[in-house]
């Protein structure tokens, strides 16, 4: 199809283009965001060569450097009906809320839907109206060209989706040929997967659009424990040696999940990242990697907030076991509330390779303690920590119960 088939950079050529044209016809700068206020293209005009330095209002210099409004600054044009308009709205100048110049807003429609905005400078005197009326044609191409690219990502969010969740066998085999197809030429590159958990959102169609995500082919959410929503996010590289764009993508994402509104400060969200492979053929082992990196960030701080499955250690075999594997009977007393520090103890100490000095010196209490809380254990569960195989088999409990 050729929605699915255009790639991210034909995409933005247009937009520039456009935005451009605006300009153009207006004779003033003029910026395009989405419908969420993140920034897709900009333009810069003066006829004098020499940019005005009021056109560097806070506002504008931050959605340019930052590729993002605030939710403050979003709320604050919002009030201003742009929603709903159909019709070029003027904004006026706010010192207080960090917008200098007026603004000009061209809502960008598609069949009766704002998909975006184009913002321009106003001055004195501003665009006549028969300027505005062609300016507000070219934001009409515009939608069209944003609806376009959204019907192409929906697309490919299904077809990456269904890869991810078909089972074994020909149903996965099928799966991965429509993404192939989809993909075109681009299917035959090295690829990974970023898993991003829990996903700050209750709505399973909530993924952000792959172009405001870098390197980001497609997006889906996935459930995520019994309730909860993961994000899966299948990244493009230049060789499988170098993982730099999916950090990259992780690290963009998490910042984004950090200030979802409405999300509970106690809540932590991880990223993981899979080993990469060339085609589309192992998605679903890398997903499993990806997804099993992430649970390990959640687990242990120290790998995140994003961990690569090459780097999670003894966790991409504990990942792999069974819910029903999470606890041990003979480690369960001490897994209690009750004995939350005589599990911490115990942790510690295999940590430490058994090494009492050391072990003393982490927990911060004196040795004589620390051979106490150990007797505790041993009493507890019936294990010797002299026995190397109770030894591990207590460290794989006690790290496993993190999951």
């Amino acid at each position: 199809m050729r929605e699915n088939a255009r790639v991210e950079a034909d995409y933005k050529r247009d937009y520039q283009e456009l935005v451009d044209e605006i300009s153009e016809l207006l004779g003033v700068p003029a910026t395009l965001e989405n419908r969420d206020f993140e920034l897709i293209a900009f333009g810069v005009y003066d006829s004098e060569g020499e940019l005005d330095p009021s056109a560097l209002d806070p506002v504008r210099t931050r959605s340019i450097l930052t590729r993002r409004s605030t939710a403050p600054v979003r709320t604050w044009f919002e009030g201003f009906g742009i929603t709903r308009a159909t019709e070029p709205v003027r904004i006026p100048p706010s010192p207080e809320a960090g917008v200098y110049r007026g603004r000009i807003c061209l809502p960008v429609r598609h069949r009766n839907v704002v998909l975006g905005y184009v913002w321009l400078l106003d001055g004195d005197p501003g665009p006549t109206g028969a300027q505005l009326a062609a300016a507000m044609r070219v934001a009409g191409r515009i939608g069209a060209l944003l609806a376009d690219e959204a019907e192409a990502g929906a697309g490919l969010s299904r077809e990456l989706r269904a890869v991810l969740t078909a089972e074994r066998g020909w149903q996965r085999d099928m799966a991965v040929a429509d993404l192939r197809t989809a993909l075109g030429p681009r299917a035959d590159g090295p690829h990974t997967l970023v898993c991003v958990a829990p996903w700050p959102s209750a709505d399973p169609d909530d993924a952000p659009a792959p172009r405001t995500v870098p390197h980001a082919t497609a997006l889906c959410t996935l459930p995520w424990g019994p309730t909860g929503l993961s994000l899966a996010v299948l990244v493009r590289l230049r060789t499988t040696d170098l993982p730099t764009p999916a950090l990259t993508a992780a690290t963009r994402l998490l910042k984004e999940s950090e200030g979802a509104r409405g999300r509970l400060a106690e809540e932590r969200t991880a990223a993981g990242v899979g080993e990469p492979r060339t085609g589309l053929a192992e998605l679903g082992a890398v997903w499993q990697e990806a997804s099993a990196a992430a649970r390990a960030a959640l687990a242990e701080p120290r790998f995140g907030p994003v961990a690569q499955w090459a780097r999670i250690g003894a966790y991409r075999l504990l990942t792999a076991l069974p819910p029903e594997a999470a606890h041990d009977r003979v480690v369960g007393p001490l897994l209690s509330p009750a004995h939350r520090e005589l599990a911490r103890t115990a942790e510690v100490y295999l940590d430490c390779a058994g090494q009492a000095g050391r072990t003393a010196s982490e927990l911060g209490v004196h040795r004589q303690t620390l051979y106490y809380r150990l007797s505790r254990v041993e009493q507890l569960t019936g294990l010797d920590l002299d026995d190397g195989e109770d030894r591990l088999l207590l460290h794989m409990a006690l790290k496993r119960a993190r999951l």
